[in-house]
């Protein structure tokens, strides 16, 4: 309940700063637990994110451990669905309750260059969602986040953009040859990204 409650007041507070569009919603429409994969560019992305797909079943957000560090914050965070996961570091329990969570149906969302872009261009992707997506059987959903005029600002315009879902079994991840299906997955993750900015040039 916790949960919905700070959804429907997140949507109303950042509504008056900013203006939040959402393209191709209907592509998070999943009969399973999906991963959610946004390129990222600024410290409010999982907001905009979370609240472009605004309802739902609570869905998992993968955040830097840093963000923990308050206990205040640590509590709210965890309380909306919110995981710290330490840079660098594998925690094999947090990745397995995390694995769970997508199998029983629920969307985690991680953004899979790890860390906001400076420059705006893509950045070199981790494997993380993939190793999760893998795990729990998941579909893989790109995400693009499109700020007008390249960057986030207050009045300003963030357009959400999901894309059609990749089905986990298409990638053919592990057994022979992972290493390689790992950089060609990656690889149609990056062309699904600039595709999804190709057919929404009107929003740049």
């Amino acid at each position: 309940m916790f949960y919905y409650i700070i959804i429907c007041l997140a949507w109303i507070i950042f509504h008056i700063p900013f203006r939040i569009r959402t393209v191709g919603r209907e592509n998070l429409i999943t009969d399973r637990g999906f991963v959610l994969c946004p390129n990222h560019l600024s410290a409010l992305d999982p907001v905009f994110v979370v609240l472009s797909r605004f309802w739902g079943k609570p869905m998992w957000v993968m955040a830097k451990e840093e963000l923990f560090r308050n206990p205040i914050f640590a509590w709210f965070f965890r309380n909306v669905g919110v995981f710290p996961v330490e840079r660098g570091k594998g925690d094999k329990g947090l990745l397995n309750d995390a694995i769970a969570s997508v199998q029983s149906g629920r969307g985690m969302l991680i953004f899979p260059e790890g860390t906001r872009s400076k420059t705006g261009e893509l950045q070199k992707l981790k494997s993380g969602a993939f190793v999760v997506a893998e795990a729990a059987h998941a579909d893989i959903i790109p995400c693009r986040i499109i700020y007008k005029g390249g960057k986030m600002h207050l009045f300003g315009t963030v357009t959400v953009v999901y894309g059609k879902p990749i089905s986990i079994e298409s990638l053919g991840l592990g057994g022979e040859h992972a290493a390689s299906k790992l950089r060609e997955a990656k690889a149609l993750l990056i062309e699904r990204y600039e595709q999804l900015l190709a057919e929404n040039l009107r929003y740049v």
